[in-house]
């Protein structure tokens, strides 16, 4: 037999994208159309239906930049289509293949009920199953025209900067090359059509048998047999004749959709999904409108398919819903209600949880979890984070706590360098907790169960041989719009299909339940799961990153002052206000804001929103600390200093409060030799020499220098910064081969005992203040820069005396080991790494820190010198300036803190990274505070004291073990206590853990290596 493989495939092809998908609604007549155009920020759906309509025609533009168009369809069924079904066809020009990228519409009846969604790839709307033949028909379409900040099948550079996501640089700038106010999308079609099922049906068919075919060996028998068939079926086909033909070509197909699957074919359980980030490329208040037209798109769609499931992961958008659109919310009461629309992930938002603090991804489960208990009555079991730019190596044991026995994401499959070995998993943290884990092997959360999915799904399938089943999510996502028709009709063909993978409708519990029963003794992957991508968002955006951790410390402190004065003061609790703000905060921490890769419009909110945060907590700790403190002495010269730090320091206890009469000191600065200064408090002594470089660091203490022979710290440097592609979210190795060492400031003077230098480089401007207090082994750099670099990453670098054959950084409750070698792809990889408070390197007995204020990214590097002896530098990676997707990032004036810790061994790091954070705060007043709860034992710190959430007036006091040893201690309330019981994160009672024996006051606790541990103790009354 002669081969033809290439013609038939060939002809499939545009046989069904020319004749036959056209021929679904071939027969049409157009619909009066009407708009109704709106600048500004959306209106209510009453609103825009009573609106002034003028009319428009098909081929005219609308929809200025971030507008909304309301558009009015009227028009009346043919009689001679009556008992059809009928259909709108409504293809508003958006101009884009990705659905929910750019101008997306949400289909309401005259009475304002939402009936479904528009996109690129889902332009039907119902009229009727079957028509009446001069029935009248009105809908009202709300189109939102967001402009296309990058398009991701673009020919060129997706990544080219625009104003277009700032909509008052937009106008200014006159939308770039166009001007302001001109429309950006074409009305393309609005038709009433007859909706021809079997054609639909045949369509569907070849479109399966086509995506098999194509996926399978060229010489396998069965891509053979499908493509006979479909050749057969194409011949049946009279193209002039299509509607009266297609049944007999869908006969001949039958047999190739019913021979059935091979019984050890690959399981693929599918769930439909809508991946909506929460803010990107658009605002929040857009989110809200996203989240509506999907949801309204997948509740229409299970009406009509009772196996179809759902899952919708972030309680932050169902929770906008049923505040904002409760017809739309009342929707997915009814589908939770039917087992179809499934409540999952167990999270308020999908954060990013490099950035995000221990308390704040506490948070994120109890605010999660808790909202789905209260709505629908569900306790979710997994972690659904498919998209976000690495995983701390805490979130095991969190998940544990908060109940969550399963976790899923799909992000690492991105790695760059190393193919993550595995599928399905235990993942085990830092303490030991092991969750049971999965990455869908279809490398997507926006499948589309096409063949191309599914095939490579069980190719990709790494765990083959001793497990067989995964996961794949389905559903247009990023900006939302969720499965279709045509995904569900794959799903069908595909349940048991000869060549394919087995395809079941099925949610995440079924899935890990089946997955967890088959492979029990899954591998184990220890640590972080590193992302080899999108390193530069542990530093994009810097102000974003300072509101969030300032927001995170504020919050501590009010929690705290606010229970204390509410037991020792009688001071009411500001439950309401607390919520609220810890929501505000945990919406902030999306995976595309916190990590600055969101448009400018969407920062500019988020500093807003952190600053409204800041002021509001001040006033409550003001309000709380100003109960506590009492009334000032009668001379007005008393006056009481608040520690909310979890140690002591000079002279004020842990999470307490003492009266001070002195001021602290700093160290005054003497003159060197050769023109240095120096700053020496008989602990340390740092000199700085004429270029404003510190040239020793000396711990006179363990007569020992910090700094590498010739060597100088808090070294400025300067790099190009302009990796491959997503420019705010990538920073390349490439960037280290070029570098601008500042070497010469300015200006370097002493005032007021402290070091004060200024440098230039290009347009922009550093001033720094070096600071030494009494008594400390810390020198504080404060730095304010004007900042006006573009395409440039600012490092600052300490180029250690210490051979360290790894780092400590910290992450959420304890710390993390990395190499500073690159012995394997692995370790290379890692070249830009995360730490929160510090970063510490030591030798055994001796070694260093790096604290700061609002700094994540880090790389650590080492070298032998001729001498012999080991360099290990670390660097703060302080600005970036990316053009994409804000071409102003980081622009303008920062304020940041760093300091340098001399004679440190971990516990050192843990307690001053603590301090530099949580500043002491001084108020009026002559009484002293007791700490409400304290613990006898460094290693073990407390992280949270609180009122109980319930109302009850239990307090709250969560800890962990810091130091990664066993630490023995005994927590002790400041107030009588009549029961201490051990909880899970959502301050409920552990089942399989006694109630805490209460002993002089006292509950004996023994933490194992970074264990955290919640502990609710009720005051006796």
């Amino acid at each position: 037999m002669h081969d033809d493989r290439t013609l038939t495939e060939r002809r499939l092809a545009r046989v069904l994208d020319q004749r036959l998908r056209p021929a679904v609604h071939v027969r049409s007549l157009p619909l009066e159309v009407s708009v109704h155009h709106l600048s500004g920020e959306p209106v209510p759906v009453s609103e825009g239906i009573a609106g002034s309509y003028e009319p428009i025609s098909t081929g005219e533009y609308w929809g200025p930049a971030w507008s909304t168009s309301w558009f009015r369809i009227r028009g009346c069924v043919p009689v001679d289509w009556a008992g059809e079904r009928v259909e709108a066809v409504l293809d508003l020009g958006f101009g884009a293949t990705q659905p929910g990228f750019s101008a997306e519409g949400l289909v309401y009846r005259a009475d304002g009920t939402p009936v479904k969604a528009l996109n690129p790839r889902n332009t039907w709307l119902l009229i009727a199953e079957r028509a009446e033949g001069g029935a009248e028909v009105e809908f009202y379409i709300e189109a939102a025209a967001n402009p296309l900040i990058f398009d991701f099948d673009a020919a060129g550079d997706p990544f080219v900067p625009t104003r277009a996501g700032d909509v008052a640089s937009w106008l200014r700038a006159g939308g770039g090359a166009e001007s302001a106010g001109e429309p950006l999308y074409r009305l393309t079609r609005t038709d009433l059509a007859v909706f021809d099922e079997t054609v639909w049906e045949l369509v569907q068919d070849l479109d399966v048998l086509s995506g098999l075919m194509h996926q399978l060996p060229e010489d396998a028998t069965r891509r053979s047999q499908i493509r006979h068939t479909v050749s057969a079926a194409l011949d049946a086909i009279d193209l002039q004749d299509i509607k009266g033909t297609a049944g007999q070509a869908r006969t001949l197909l039958a047999p190739a959709l019913s021979a059935p699957a091979h019984a050890g074919a690959h399981r693929i359980s599918a769930v439909g999904h809508a991946h909506i980030d929460t803010a990107w490329l658009w605002p929040v208040r857009e989110t809200v409108r996203k989240a509506a037209r999907t949801v309204s798109n997948v509740t229409a769609l299970m009406d009509d398919h009772p196996d179809f499931r759902f899952v919708m992961s972030q309680a932050q958008q169902l929770a906008w819903l049923k505040e904002q659109r409760p017809e739309v919310y009342a929707r997915v009461l009814q589908k939770v209600a039917t087992g179809q629309f499934l409540p999952t992930g167990s999270l308020w938002v999908e954060p990013d949880t490099n950035l995000s603090g221990g308390e704040s991804l506490v948070r994120q489960f109890v605010h999660g979890k808790r909202f789905y208990l209260e709505e629908f009555g569900l306790e979710t079991r997994d972690m659904w984070l498919p998209d976000t730019f690495g995983y701390n190596a805490a979130l095991p044991q969190l998940m544990k706590l908060a109940g969550i026995d399963w976790f899923l994401t799909q992000k690492i499959s991105w790695n760059t360098t190393n193919a993550f070995p595995h599928h399905t998993f235990w993942w085990e943290g830092i303490d030991g907790s092991r969750v049971f884990s999965h990455f869908p092997p279809v490398d997507s959360y926006n499948g589309d169960l096409s063949g191309a999915d599914i095939g490579h799904t069980e190719r990709n399938f790494r765990d083959k041989g001793a497990a067989n089943r995964s996961l794949v999510p389905f559903g247009y996502g990023d900006g939302g719009g969720g499965p279709t028709r045509e995904m569900l009709a794959r799903a069908d063909r595909l349940a048991n299909l000869e060549g394919s993978a087995k395809v079941e409708m099925e949610g995440p519990v079924d899935f890990f339940t089946k997955a967890h029963a088959e492979y029990p003794d899954a591998p184990v992957w220890v640590g972080e799961l590193y992302l080899e991508l999108h390193r530069g968002t542990l530093t994009s955006q810097l102000a974003t990153k300072q509101g969030n951790r300032r927001s995170e410390h504020l919050l501590r402190e009010a929690e705290l002052w606010s229970a204390t004065a509410a037991l020792r003061a009688g001071e009411p609790y500001p439950y309401a206000a607390l919520d609220r703000i810890w929501k505000t905060v945990l919406l902030h921490q999306f995976h595309d804001i916190l990590p600055g890769s969101s448009i400018a419009w969407v920062h500019r909110e988020t500093e807003q929103a952190h600053q409204e945060v800041a002021r509001e907590l001040n006033a409550v700790i003001d309000t709380a600390q100003r109960a506590l403190a009492g009334p000032a002495e009668a001379d007005g010269g008393g006056s009481v200093v608040f520690n909310a730090a979890p140690h002591g320091r000079d002279g004020v206890p842990a999470l307490a409060a003492t009266l001070r009469t002195a001021p602290l000191r700093t160290t005054p600065v003497r003159a060197g030799q050769d023109g240095s200064l120096v700053l020496d408090n008989g602990l340390v002594r740092i000199t700085v020499d004429a270029r404003g470089l510190i040239t020793s660091a000396y711990d006179l203490t363990a007569g020992r220098e910090a700094l590498a022979p010739g060597a100088a710290g808090n070294l400025f440097q300067l790099h190009q910064d302009f990796p491959n592609q997503w420019d705010a979210w990538d920073v390349d190795a490439f960037y280290r081969n070029t570098v601008q060492d500042l070497t010469q400031a300015d200006e370097v003077t002493a005032p007021h005992d402290t070091i004060e230098i200024v440098w230039s480089v290009n347009q922009s401007r550093i001033r720094q203040q070096l600071t030494l207090r009494e008594g400390a082994r810390r020198l504080d750099i404060d730095i304010t820069v004007d900042w006006r670099e573009r395409e440039k990453i600012l490092k600052a670098a300490f180029p250690f005396d210490i051979r360290a054959s790894d780092s400590t950084s910290e992450i959420p409750f304890g710390h993390v080991r990395r190499p500073t070698h690159s012995n394997t792809s692995w370790d290379a990889a890692r070249f830009e790494i995360c730490a929160h408070r510090f970063l510490h390197i030591e030798e055994p007995g001796w070694g260093v820190a790096l604290v700061n204020d609002s700094t994540y990214g880090h790389d650590v590097t080492r070298d032998v010198r001729p001498d012999g002896g080991t360099t290990t530098t670390v660097r703060l990676s302080l600005l970036r300036a990316p053009l994409f997707p804000d071409p102003e990032a980081d622009q303008g004036e920062h304020r940041l803190r760093y300091g340098l810790v001399i004679g440190a061994d971990i516990g050192d790091a843990v307690r001053e990274g603590y301090r530099f954070n949580l500043a002491e705060r001084t108020v009026a007043g002559s009484t002293a505070v007791a700490p409400l709860a304290e613990v006898d034992h460094n290693g073990a710190v407390i992280e949270a004291v609180k009122l109980a959430d319930d109302r009850s007036g239990d307090v709250i006091v969560r800890l962990y073990e810091s130091l990664g040893g066993r630490t023995t201690t005994t927590l002790r309330a400041g107030f009588p206590v009549m029961a201490a019981t051990t909880t899970d994160l959502l301050e409920r009672p552990v089942e399989d853990r006694p109630d805490l024996p209460v002993t002089d006051g006292g509950v004996h606790l023994v933490l194992r290596p970074f264990q955290i541990l919640t502990v609710r103790l009720t005051p006796r009354t």
